[in-house]
């Protein structure tokens, strides 16, 4: 198969209520569907949500009670993988015979981690991949994932993989993405910023591969009444604004990006661009210099605790 249809699906959360998500997400992989997606991605944390503007009542020394109360509400609206939620993402992948890429807060014990779940049409769990390095007060909320989760699963339409928000300015990761042979490379994402596009098309570039990169679109209506974002308590303060989009592997932008709305981004990617791209750079072959330059890593899981 040389040519795939592709998607990247802009929309918010049901903040904290993650059946009504997960009736979102049915509808809007139909949507996708429907317009002949063979694979579709949605944003970091689409599942179990990302409560912008919050602070979970840190402050630097102490946390306060109101604040260990949002993280239950947060950590109650996480998914276990695997999981019951888990599966229906799986039998939404099925129903619809898409590869599903789908951001997900994920619940391990007692912590969370961002994480993404790679399903394939069959509604497989494929692969799972946490967020290496959570930004700022994410590291409050979030878990460290580690090299066990550098997922880059092998399909029928190709080599699936990529990085979660700004672990897309970690070039270690993206290298190792690389060499994985990574063809579409998936970057759910809640960085609206303007400059969030140049860095795709500069992941594109560097990498010869599409990006198909997923960001929420979320107002403070995306929340229950007693969700308090410092942004302002307007249903129609915009928290997070979108910008996703797709990129061909010499840097094109094919979709988007697309602000201030929820919306679906569909595009033709033609795997023989790939082959074109790398005539003049493959960063991990006949443009690399492994004789100055070397990478090491390290993908065993790191546990505390080991039973033997």
């Amino acid at each position: 198969m040389t040519t795939i249809i592709g998607s990247v699906v802009q929309a918010g959360s049901v903040l904290y209520d993650t059946p009504k998500t997960l009736e979102k997400l049915t509808d809007l992989t139909a949507k996708a569907r429907s317009g002949k997606a063979q694979l579709v991605v949605f944003p970091e944390a689409f599942v179990g949500g990302y409560p912008k503007g919050i602070d979970f009542g840190v402050r630097l020394g102490s946390r306060s009670d109101e604040g260990r109360a949002d993280f239950q509400r947060y950590y109650e609206s996480a998914i276990d993988v695997p999981g019951a939620e888990c599966d229906q993402i799986g039998e939404i992948a099925a129903g619809n015979n898409v590869y599903l890429a789908v951001g997900v807060i994920e619940r391990d014990g007692g912590t969370l981690y961002c994480t993404v779940l790679y399903f394939s049409p069959d509604g497989r769990l494929l692969d799972k991949h946490r967020k290496l390095m959570p930004t700022a007060l994410e590291r409050v909320v979030w878990g460290f994932g580690d090299g066990s989760t550098l997922a880059a699963p092998k399909t029928d339409i190709g080599t699936l993989g990529g990085a979660i928000c700004w672990e897309n300015y970690m070039p270690q990761l993206r290298l190792s993405m690389y060499q994985k042979g990574v063809e579409f490379y998936c970057a759910p994402t809640v960085d609206d910023r303007d400059v969030w596009l140049p860095t795709m098309q500069t992941v594109a570039l560097e990498g010869r591969c599409f990006v198909l990169s997923a960001c929420q679109f979320m107002t403070r209506g995306h929340g229950p009444a007693n969700f308090n974002p410092i942004q302002g308590d307007a249903d129609d303060t915009v928290l997070i604004r979108g910008g996703s989009c797709i990129v061909s592997p010499l840097g094109k932008v094919l979709a988007g990006p697309v602000y201030g709305e929820e919306a679906i981004l569909t595009a033709e990617l033609d795997k023989d661009e790939i082959i074109r791209g790398k005539y003049d750079m493959d960063v991990v072959g006949h443009y690399a210099r492994p004789d100055v330059f070397s990478l090491t890593v390290n993908e065993k899981p790191q546990r505390l605790v080991e039973t033997e």
